[in-house]
Order: C-alpha cells, then sequence, then structure tokens
C-alpha cells in the first residue's frame, strides 16, 4: 500500500502524509463520514469525497498489483518470465497495458498462427520481416516446402508466414497501445435500425442511421443505443477509420518497398481486419460503457443526495392519504413520531355525497388528533384528491402538501412494513409511508431501494455494481450528515450509520426495545456486539434528546466532552449555560484549547456545534401548491407559465411535475437564456420553478417546458448560440518502442 501513496496523493492534489494518514484509518476500519468529521487533524482536513477517492483508488491500484503479480507468476511457473517482461508488467500503469503485455503468452485455443508455428514457418516469417531488399521471398518459400509437414507449395507457405505475423501483429502490445488510442479519439460511434424492426423500435427512432464521435457521445445516448442493440432493434458498431488504423500499423512495421515488404503490409491489413478490429472494439466499447455507467451513476447520485437532503416536515401529526379513483384513497393519521394512529378507506370521487361523507370523515380525524397538515401522494387521483380536500368546508389552516410517492408500493410490500404492520393491507402502509415522507423524507426513503426511486437515468442499464456501491455512498453520507435519533431511528436507518451496519442495527433495536429507551450514549455501550471500536464509530451521529447531557444531543463526540466542559469550567458556568447564553459561547477562545489530543480543525467544529447544538443541515420546510384548476395533461396549453417542481435530472435535461400526472422535460436548450453545459449547473432537485410550457403531445402523453425568459422569441430577435465542443481532430501518431521500428518477435523464441 506505501507504494501508491504518492501516486494517489498526486492524483487527488493533496500532500503524501495526508493520503497515508486516510488509509491506515481505512484499514482500521474507520468510516468516510468518521474520519471526514471526527478525524480532521489526522487527515489534514480531508473532506468525504477525497476520502472516498483515497479508498477507492486505493481499491483499484491493489487489484491491478494483484493482476501483475498472477501474471507474473504464471509466467514464471511456465518458465517464460524475463527481466524484461518483468520491467514491463512494473512500468504498467492500467489493466489494459497488462493484458497487452501477457496477450502474447495467455494460453489460447488452436490459431492459424499456431499451425503455421507447428509447419516450422516461424523462420520464413522472420526472413520476411526483416524485408531485405534484396531477397526474394517466393524463393525464399521454396526451402520451406514439405509435404511431411503439409506445405505443399509456396503459397502456402506465405500464407502460413502472413497468419504468423498477422497474429504476432495483433498481440504488440506498443501496436494495441497506439491503435486504441486512435480508437477512443477518433473512433465513431454508429448504430442503424435492422431490417424489419422499424416499427417495433420506435422509440429508438433516433437512432436508425446515428453516428457520433465515441469521445463525446453523451452518456444517455450512448446507453439508449446499448439498450436499443440488446432489443434487437438496432446494430452498434465503434470505427475508426481504417485508412488511419493502417497507416499505424504500415508505420510501425513496413520499411520500405521491398517485396518483402508488400507481403508485411498485407500481413498488417489481415491482422486489422481479422483479428485487431474485433478486439480493439470490444475493448473502446466496453470503456465507452464504463465512462456511460459513471456519467449516469453520477447523476443518480446527485438526484439521490438531493432527495434524501429534502427539507422535513418535522415531528408533527398529519393526516396523509394514499388516493384512488375506483378503489378509494386510504387515508392515516399519524403521530408526531411516525406511529399509525388511526385509518379509513373514503371515496371522494364517487359521488357528491360521498364526497361530503369523505369531507367530514377527513374533518373529524383532523380534529380528533389535532393533525397539522395534510400529505396527498402524486399518483392517480393526487391531484384530484388534492383539490378535493382543500374544497373541503371549515377546513383548518394547515398546509396540504403534494408528496412524491415513487417507490412508495416496494416499501409497502418489503418485509419491513410487513413486520410492522402484519394486518394491513398495502395501500394502507403505502399511505403511512407517504406521510412519513412529509415528515422526515431521509428516514422514510432509506427504507427503499434507491433504483426504485425513480431519480436516475438508465439505472438498469449501468454496471450494477458501480451502481450499488456508489448509491449506498450517498445514502451513508446524508444519513451521518444529519444525524440519526437514537431512539427512533428504525432498523434500516440504522444500518447505515457509521459503525453500525445491518447486524448491530438490528441488535440496537432489539435492546431498545426490551430495555427501553436508551438515556445517554455511554448505554450505547450495553447493545450486544456493540464494542468500543464501534461505539467510536457511531456515537457522535446518534443524538440522544432524552438524556440529562445535553452534549448527547448534539454532535459534539463523547471523545471531546472533556473540552467542552473544560471551556464551560474556565468560564465559571455549566454546560447547559454555554449552549444557552451566545454571550458566553463567544467569550470562547479555541486556540486556547488546542492540545497533542484535539487540534484547532475539531476545536471550531466544536464551537460551531455548541451554536445550535443537533442542527440538521437541511433546507427549512415550505409548503408548495401547483396551478389549480390544471390537473391534467388536456388542461395545458402552449404559452402558459406555470408553478412546478424538478422530479429528475438527467444528462439531457431535467422532469418538471406541473401536477398533471405527466412530467414534463426542460431539455438542456431549454435550461436558461445562456448556454447551459449541464443541467445540474441550472437546477437542483426539489427545487420550485416557473416553468412555460411549450408543447403538449396527448398522444403520447409528453410535454415539453422551456425555464427561458422568453421561450418564443419573435422573428429576427438574436438567440444566443450554443457553444462548439473541441474535438480531437489532429494527426494521431502511433506509440514507438526504442529503435527504428517494432519487433513482434522479441517473445517467439519463448513461444516456439
Amino acid at each position: 500500500m506505501l507504494d501508491f501513496i504518492p501516486q494517489v496523493a498526486q492524483e487527488i492534489g493533496v500532500a503524501d502524509w495526508q493520503v497515508l494518514a486516510a488509509a491506515d484509518l481505512l484499514a482500521e476500519e474507520a468510516t468516510v463520514p468518521f474520519i471526514a468529521r471526527y478525524r480532521k487533524e489526522a487527515t489534514g482536513g480531508l473532506d468525504e469525497v477525497q476520502v472516498t477517492q483515497v479508498r477507492d483508488r486505493l481499491k483499484a491500484l491493489a487489484e491491478l498489483t494483484a493482476r501483475r503479480e498472477a501474471i507474473s507468476k504464471s509466467l514464471a511457473e511456465r518458465e517464460l518470465l524475463t527481466d524484461e517482461l518483468t520491467e514491463s508488467l512494473a512500468r504498467a500503469e492500467t489493466m489494459a497495458e497488462l493484458e497487452d503485455i501477457y496477450l502474447p503468452f495467455r494460453p489460447k485455443r488452436r490459431t492459424r498462427a499456431m499451425m503455421a508455428l507447428e509447419k516450422g514457418l516461424a523462420p520464413l516469417a522472420e526472413k520476411i520481416f526483416e524485408q531485405n531488399p534484396s531477397d526474394d521471398p517466393y524463393a525464399m518459400a521454396e526451402e520451406f516446402i514439405s509435404l511431411e509437414k503439409n506445405v505443399p507449395d509456396v503459397q502456402t507457405a506465405l500464407s502460413g508466414a502472413r497468419d504468423i505475423l498477422a497474429e504476432k501483429f495483433s498481440e504488440d502490445a506498443a501496436l494495441r497501445q497506439s491503435l486504441r488510442k486512435l480508437y477512443e479519439t477518433q473512433g465513431t460511434v454508429v448504430s442503424k435500425v435492422l431490417k424489419g424492426q422499424e416499427e417495433k423500435g420506435q422509440k429508438y427512432i433516433d437512432y436508425f442511421d446515428f453516428s457520433e464521435p465515441v469521445a463525446t457521445i453523451a452518456s444517455h445516448r450512448y446507453l439508449a443505443i446499448r439498450r436499443g442493440e440488446a432489443e434487437g432493434i438496432l446494430s452498434l458498431s465503434v470505427q475508426p477509420e481504417k485508412d488511419k488504423a493502417l497507416g499505424i500499423m504500415r508505420e510501425m512495421f513496413v520499411r520500405n518497398d521491398s517485396q518483402s515488404a508488400g507481403l508485411v503490409a498485407e500481413a498488417a491489413e489481415d491482422s486489422f481486419k481479422r483479428l485487431l478490429s474485433t478486439s480493439l472494439e470490444t475493448e473502446v466499447r466496453l470503456s465507452a460503457k464504463k465512462t456511460a455507467d459513471q456519467a449516469a451513476t453520477d447523476i443518480f447520485a446527485q438526484n439521490l443526495t438531493e432527495l434524501l437532503m429534502e427539507a422535513p416536515l418535522g415531528e408533527k401529526p398529519i393526516l396523509a392519504i394514499d388516493p384512488g379513483f375506483r378503489t378509494g384513497c386510504k387515508v392515516v393519521a399519524l403521530g408526531s413520531d411516525g406511529r399509525l394512529l388511526e385509518y379509513v378507506t373514503i371515496q371522494p370521487h364517487a359521488s357528491e355525497s360521498a364526497r361530503r361523507e369523505a369531507g367530514l370523515k377527513i374533518l373529524e380525524m383532523i380534529k380528533t388528533h389535532d393533525l397539522t397538515a395534510v400529505a396527498v401522494g402524486n399518483g392517480t387521483a393526487g391531484r384530484e384528491t388534492e383539490t378535493f380536500v382543500r374544497e373541503i368546508k371549515d377546513l383548518p389552516d394547515i398546509p396540504v402538501v403534494m408528496v412524491n410517492e415513487s417507490g412508495a408500493s416496494i416499501y409497502s410490500a418489503s418485509e419491513e412494513a410487513r413486520n410492522e404492520f402484519p394486518e394491513l393491507d398495502l395501500t394502507i402502509r403505502g399511505a403511512v409511508s407517504i406521510g412519513r415522507r412529509l415528515m422526515d423524507p431521509l428516514a422514510e426513503l432509506v427504507k427503499i431501494d434507491p433504483k426504485s426511486i425513480g431519480v436516475g437515468q438508465y439505472q438498469h442499464d449501468v454496471d450494477q455494481t458501480l451502481l450499488k456501491n456508489s448509491l449506498d455512498d450517498v445514502v451513508v453520507s446524508c444519513v451521518n450528515r444529519v444525524g440519526v435519533e437514537a431512539n427512533m431511528a428504525s432498523e434500516k436507518l440504522l444500518s447505515y450509520v457509521s459503525g453500525l451496519g445491518p447486524s448491530l442495527a438490528k441488535n440496537f433495536v432489539k435492546f431498545r426495545s426490551s430495555h427501553g429507551p436508551f438515556l445517554s450514549r455511554q448505554d450505547y455501550l450495553s447493545v450486544p456486539r456493540l464494542g468500543p471500536k464501534a461505539f467510536e464509530q457511531c456515537a457522535g451521529f446518534l443524538r440522544l434528546n432524552q438524556s440529562t447531557n445535553i452534549l448527547d444531543k448534539s454532535a459534539v463526540h463523547p471523545e471531546s466532552y472533556w473540552v467542552v466542559e473544560t471551556m464551560a469550567r474556565d468560564l465559571e458556568v455549566t454546560v447547559t449555560d454555554l449552549l444557552e447564553h451566545s454571550s458566553l459561547r463567544s467569550k470562547i477562545k479555541p486556540q486556547a484549547y488546542v492540545s497533542p489530543k484535539v487540534g484547532l480543525p475539531t476545536l471550531m467544529d466544536i464551537v460551531a456545534e455548541l451554536e445550535k447544538p443537533g442542527r440538521d443541515p437541511r433546507r427549512i420546510f415550505r409548503p408548495f401548491s401547483f396551478a389549480q384548476g390544471l390537473e391534467k395533461l388536456e388542461d395545458l396549453l402552449p404559452g402558459q407559465k406555470i408553478p412546478g417542481r424538478i422530479t429528475n435530472i438527467t444528462a439531457f435535461g431535467a422532469f418538471v411535475d406541473v401536477g398533471v400526472h405527466q412530467d414534463g422535460l426542460v431539455h438542456l436548450s431549454e435550461m436558461a437564456d445562456h448556454y447551459v453545459r449541464t443541467p445540474a449547473d441550472e437546477v437542483r432537485l426539489g427545487q420550485e420553478v416557473m416553468v412555460t410550457i411549450l408543447a403538449v403531445d396527448l398522444n403520447r402523453r409528453r410535454l415539453s417546458l422551456s425555464l427561458k425568459t422568453d421561450p418564443f422569441p419573435k422573428p429576427g430577435s438574436k438567440t444566443q448560440e450554443p457553444k462548439k465542443l473541441a474535438r480531437n481532430s489532429g494527426p494521431h501518431r502511433p506509440v514507438k518502442p526504442d529503435g527504428p521500428f517494432n519487433n513482434p518477435f522479441a517473445a517467439l523464441k519463448n513461444i516456439t
């Protein structure tokens, strides 16, 4: 690991000692949130992003080292490992470079070149490759004619020699590196519709005859084409100009205009057509997929962060409704702690009498339980139900809020929901989830697989391991940033707390259920299998609002309580006085408490925490309302300006809920009056916006929106043209080793 420290430090842009400190803490199983929050002195203040980069890069380099060692071992066992190969393997910085070096020695199925080698044609191939102008390759080939070795004539001998050369060219590491760069920088993605699939594949019509450089293709377009290919609608290829590829090969291997050089050129063309083009296309397609996966995953992670960090209503008793037409609306009353108090089914959309009866029932529930808000799911009948609630006569002046119910059905059918409400119908559980989402989006959404929340882009097409790891990091980060109330948190929420995990979270809840609420942070140590290490990791992120120790309600870590107590003692006041009076806190001089155990970064965090103990970093909740009277797509007209909320952000634009059961798309080109590089630069998930309706397509149920000040400019008005992306179109130079030309026979004797 020590060998990687300078490289990782340079890549991230920090000092070697910072990376080493983070690596040591990670090796001790410290979590990313804990390191970033409570070990700033050790790492020099590395934030969560940087610590995560250290973790992931060290893991990748360890995997690279493991593969290097496996290759070396394989070569050594077959007595093929030379000093030159050892040096080449040591210099390789990527998996691709390692595999290029190993390719000539990799055990493989029987090839044309192998058969030619068995016929003894290696000397002929090597002689031809020398390209001596005075040599006559046809005359040289006659020496290798042998009926015994199945070489009946000159053409067979020369064909075998070309096969040997073609395979050697295809396995040449320097050539593959050059061609790989050509593919990556000048390759073109081409997709076409397969014959007879035009009607079936209408959703892919934009890609029926499509081409774009692989270096610049947007992630969503590449993933869409791959999905079309998987569904049998499209063909996909990624190739550079053939002449450029052959030019690289000729420059590397062809030395003159001799007859032998002509045969070398033929072998090079055969190598590219039969061996290299397919192999490198597979590589570049996988590389492009990896890039697209990362881009899509980054977008999903950013959206999920915003969603989990949405403003909570807080611990208030509320009424929640899972709307429906035919089966009615499921209504629940929830206490301030999220407990189910009452539930009922109403039919506000059946008849006028049923509507009046439903209204009276809601008023009764609000009065009985002193409810302070109404949450309405935004699914089927959502707007109609919201309108119904707002029109109830004598409705108290409380907020009526539309809540995104994506994934609520997933939670309703989950084991956790069944365990909590075994006797309830799925739709009642769904109403409970909708209400709890309004109270605390983070605490409720962590119960659902992030992929089911609906804020991603092609989430089912990307690498699932990459996606899961990234989204898990997001959830862990958000949960620990906000903090968790130890006596109220669900098992699922606790499982994301630093140092706990699923097993300890289960023990935590069981202990709490059997022994009653925790009264101090030290009580956590009584939980089975929760030892000092886990306590160190989790204690600062678990809040205890019922504790008699006011610091247990804060993000101050128990290991630093003595610092706060010392500050209070020096001012001759209590810790409670210190937290309650800003005039006392203003007298604190953090520098005076710097010691070998506690540095200034931690002291500054402590002083900031004393200002607002256990403060919630999320935004303050503000009710949002859609335009009244606009409840379905048919109600909308081009030119209308209406309020909406951003529900999803992709690489090509943002989707906005305007309250008509169909999110509208603000395309990248309609995001602002100025050029926009990426939607995330302009908007965030959950943001309230005013949009202009551009077009309503009732047949395809599509809605086009704009965030521009004037999306319908008058004829002749000036519009800003988007900046053109720079593309690498310069001449491509091949990678050359030392010497005038590359020799693919360097390892030939080791093989034959």
